[in-house]
C-alpha cells in the first residue's frame, strides 16, 4: 500500500465513524451502540458520554486533508516496513490510538499490547479498518504477549512500569513515556463562560487523563467562589459513583488530617504544591510573579503534559489534541522515519 491509499483508507474510516456518531445521537440505532456499551461493561470509568466524546476526537483526526497535510511531508513511501511494538495505556478510552495510526499511516507493521481496560473500543476501529483495506490485516497483531523480533517500540505507563520498560528495550530504538499532567494558570479575569470551559479541562474523562488539569495557578486573593461557580455546570459528575467514591474517600481522609479544603459537594479544592491531584480533588496555588511562576513551570515541564491559560492551550482546549499534539511533545512521526 501506498501512504495514499493509507490514507484514504483512515479518511473512510473517519466517514463512517461520524455518520454513526450522528445515527446514533439522534437517538436511533447505530453500528456503534453496541461497542459502546461493552466500553462500559468493561471498564466503569468508560461511560456513553466519555466514549462517545472519544470517539468524535478520533473521528475529527480522520479525513484527507489533515492526515495529508501530517503524514505527507515525512515521504514514508520511500521506506521499508519495520515491526513496531506499542504497549498502550487504558486510562481514557481511545488513549492508544494516536500511536496505532502513527505506526499505520508511516507504512510500519504494529504488534499491540493493548490495556485490558481499553481493548474493546480499539478492536472495533481496527475491524472495521479492515473492513475499508483488508492489506491492514497483515499489519496488525494484537496477540502477542512478548514482543520478538521487533525494531522498535513505543510504550507508555507509569513512572514505575517505564524503568523496566528502560531497562528491557533499552537496545533497540524507544519512546518510553511516564506519568504525566497538566496545568493551568487563572488571571482573575476570566469570564463565568471561560471557567465553565476551565472545567471540561479538569472533568472530562473524569480526569484520569495526562491532558486533565490537576493543578491550578490562582492569582493572589482569588475569588474561589467564582471559580466554582463557573464549574457548577459539571456537578453532575458526582452522579458517577466511581468519581463519588474517590471524592469522598479524599474528603474524609483530608478531614481526619484536618487539611484546609475548599468543597462544593463535587469537588474539592486543596491547597498543595504537587503537580498530580487525585480523582475528585484539584490542588492549587497562588502567585503574586507571573514572569516567576511560568519559570518555575519551565523547570517541571519534565512532568507536564500541556498547560491551559497563560502561555498554553484556551482553556476548554486541553482534551481537543490535534494530529500534531504529541504525547510529552515527543514527534512519533519523526522517531519513525528515522528507524531506517
Amino acid at each position: 500500500m501506498k501512504l495514499q491509499d493509507r490514507i484514504i483508507a483512515f479518511s473512510e474510516l473517519g466517514k463512517q465513524l461520524l455518520e454513526w456518531i450522528e445515527v446514533k445521537e439522534r437517538n436511533e440505532p447505530s453500528a456503534i451502540d453496541e461497542v459502546v456499551q461493552n466500553a462500559f461493561y468493561r471498564n466503569g470509568w468508560f461511560d456513553e458520554p466519555q466514549v462517545m466524546y472519544a470517539l468524535k476526537e478520533v473521528a475529527s483526526w480522520l479525513n484527507e486533508k489533515d492526515l495529508n497535510e501530517w503524514a505527507t511531508p515525512y515521504g514514508f513511501d520511500t521506506k521499508s516496513s519495520k515491526k513496531v511494538g506499542v504497549i498502550m495505556a487504558g486510562n481514557i478510552p481511545l488513549v492508544g490510538y494516536h500511536d496505532y495510526l502513527s505506526v499505520l499511516i508511516s507504512g510500519n507493521k504494529l504488534l499491540g499490547k493493548l490495556s485490558k481496560k481499553d481493548e474493546v473500543l480499539i478492536r472495533f476501529l481496527h475491524e472495521q479498518l479492515i473492513r475499508i483495506q483488508p492489506e491492514f490485516q497483515d499489519s496488525v497483531d494484537f496477540s502477542t504477549e512478548r514482543f520478538n523480533g521487533i525494531d522498535a517500540v513505543i510504550a507508555t505507563g507509569s513512572n514505575n512500569s517505564s524503568r523496566y520498560f528502560d531497562y528491557y528495550f533499552s537496545k533497540i530504538p524507544n519512546i518510553i513515556r511516564k506519568n504525566r499532567t497538566s496545568v493551568a494558570i487563572v488571571t482573575g479575569q476570566e469570564t463565568k463562560e471561560e471557567l465553565t470551559s476551565l472545567g471540561d479541562d479538569i472533568f472530562r474523562y473524569y480526569g484520569l487523563g495526562c491532558r486533565n488539569i490537576t493543578k491550578v495557578y490562582f492569582p493572589k486573593d482569588f475569588d474561589i467562589n467564582w471559580f466554582y461557580e463557573g464549574i457548577l455546570a459539571h456537578s453532575e459528575i458526582i452522579n458517577n459513583h466511581k468519581y463519588q467514591n474517590n471524592y469522598d474517600y479524599h474528603k474524609s481522609l483530608y478531614l481526619l488530617n484536618r487539611d484546609k479544603l475548599w468543597d462544593n459537594n463535587f469537588l474539592l479544592l486543596k491547597k498543595d504544591k504537587s503537580l498530580s491531584s487525585p480523582v475528585g480533588t484539584l490542588f492549587y496555588e497562588e502567585y503574586e510573579d507571573l514572569k516567576l511562576l511560568q519559570t518555575e513551570l519551565i523547570a517541571q515541564e519534565d512532568q507536564i503534559q500541556c498547560k491551559v491559560g497563560v502561555g498554553g492551550y484556551n482553556l476548554g482546549q486541553a482534551q481537543k489534541p490535534r494530529l500534531t499534539d504529541y504525547s510529552d511533545n515527543i514527534n512519533v512521526l519523526e522517531f519513525l522515519l528515522g528507524l531506517d
